[in-house]
């Protein structure tokens, strides 16, 4: 039998805390979130490795280092309107419900958006609803929003992703060269995204996010 709350320890402590992720909230949240939950029932066991856990073709669950990095670099606020894209099983869509006025995680899988529902209803996060959507079509309904965090690579940011941020807004997202990667953070300025590099990581990249970058440094 694994101890997954002894698991989610070790995972914070050999895999975030190393990784200079050190904000409190950040940390209470992955330490509160029951990651295994958030996996198909037979990767259960691997819900804490450093890696990507494949939970379909060309989606990921991202491995803890790289989504809490992320999280960091985002640094939301508990007055924040949070789009969470690709948001699978609902894992990312949960943690960032502690971190964050509300959330909307978009899913354009159909099964793993119903199961999502599922588990953050369990948890009890209110202030989460995923939305079944395709990945770049997203839920301008609820937006836009004041960050935007992308669980997956891109090589391209579309406009019906960028327009669904606030004046001012961040973005977080993997932008993928081939095999290499680059985590960036974005902040909206007008028509355009200022980027600004924060570290290596790499994902595969997302349905409807791969072609010619719109959005540069």
């Amino acid at each position: 039998m694994i101890d997954f709350a002894a698991a989610r320890t070790a995972m914070v402590n050999c895999q975030v805390r190393p990784s200079d992720v050190t904000r409190y909230p950040i940390i209470a949240a992955l330490l509160e979130v029951p990651r295994e939950r958030f996996v198909p029932q037979a990767l259960a066991s691997v819900a804490y490795t450093g890696d990507h856990i494949d939970v379909a073709p060309e989606r990921v669950l991202l491995d803890p280092r790289t989504f809490s990095k992320m999280l960091d670099s985002l640094a939301l606020t508990p007055s924040d309107l949070v789009l969470d894209i690709g948001a699978g099983y609902g894992y990312s869509t949960a943690v960032i419900s502690r971190l964050a006025e509300a959330v909307v995680g978009v899913e354009e899988d159909e099964a793993m958006s119903k199961e999502a529902e599922v588990q953050l209803q369990a948890l009890g996060a209110d202030n989460a609803v995923i939305t079944h959507a395709g990945l770049t079509v997203c839920d301008p309904s609820n937006g836009p929003y004041d960050a935007i965090v992308i669980q997956g690579g891109v090589e391209k940011i579309p406009s019906s992703v960028a327009n669904q941020l606030k004046e001012g807004g961040r973005i977080a997202a993997l932008f993928m060269q081939g095999a290499y990667g680059q985590a960036r953070l974005g902040r909206k300025s007008g028509e355009k995204i200022v980027w600004r590099a924060e570290f290596d990581a790499a994902a595969p990249v997302l349905p409807g996010f791969r072609g010619k970058a719109e959005f540069q440094f």
